[in-house]
């Protein structure tokens, strides 16, 4: 199964070696290119690619913009979005996760990095396991609005989750994979993937990415502040 990719940087070198190294890969193809958000959004509903490498800072429409654009269409619930960021420290990492992205990725990291990111989001998950990532995005939610006790809307929106539910809500907003929170329950990675996807449905979550970003703002994980 080819994973469909389109690009949107406003710098066209970035985007023909993007471009190449997207399609030199077997399982990958480049569906289209756009030079800012607003031609990104018209590109994500005419082609529907799996994956959308965002740049955040695009002239007119930039990135954050399109990928609530894309995030708020329901015709685009399949559609993934990975932020590129100039700097991997980046103070927009959390307003990308709140637009609906899947995650996000510097523009220095390796080919091989990327390329993993792309996979990563085209199966649906968040690229958020590194340490580096849980750190930096607890940083920022721990500055944020909306990180402090639950309200009685946010009481209500994790209500409806059981009890499993939230002990495997609190495992994927410490950045651990499936297999990982398995071990640590003692259950299979399948059972875990049920709960995660029960969990997204109940709470009306996209992806992964905005099931942390929920557990934070519900207050059902606390920001470290050190």
């Amino acid at each position: 199964m080819t994973i469909r990719v389109l690009l949107a940087d406003d710098q066209a070198l970035l985007r023909s070696a993007f471009r190449v190294l997207v399609d030199s890969e077997d399982d990958m193809e480049v569906i289209g290119e756009a030079s800012d958000g607003a031609e990104a959004v018209r590109l994500a509903a005419s082609h529907l690619p799996d994956v959308v490498l965002m740049d955040i800072r695009m002239p007119g429409t930039d990135g954050l913009a399109a990928t609530r654009h894309i995030s708020a269409d329901p015709a685009l619930a399949a559609v993934h979005v990975v932020m590129l960021t100039t700097f991997e420290v980046d103070e927009y990492v959390v307003q990308s996760l709140r637009a609906g992205a899947a995650g996000f990725l510097g523009k220095g990291a390796e080919p091989s990095e990327l390329l993993g990111a792309i996979r990563t989001a085209a199966a649906g998950d968040a690229l958020l396991s590194p340490a580096a990532t849980r750190s930096l995005i607890t940083r920022f939610l721990a500055q944020a609005p909306g990180t402090g006790p639950a309200t009685g809307v946010d009481s209500a929106r994790l209500a409806a989750l059981t009890g499993r539910e939230r002990e495997v809500l609190v495992q994927v907003a410490a950045g651990l994979s499936n297999d990982e929170i398995a071990a640590r329950l003692e259950v299979s990675p399948l059972t875990v993937k049920t709960h995660v996807n029960r969990a997204m449905a109940k709470v009306g979550a996209r992806d992964r990415a905005q099931l942390v970003v929920i557990a934070y703002e519900t207050g059902l994980v606390r920001p470290r502040t050190e």
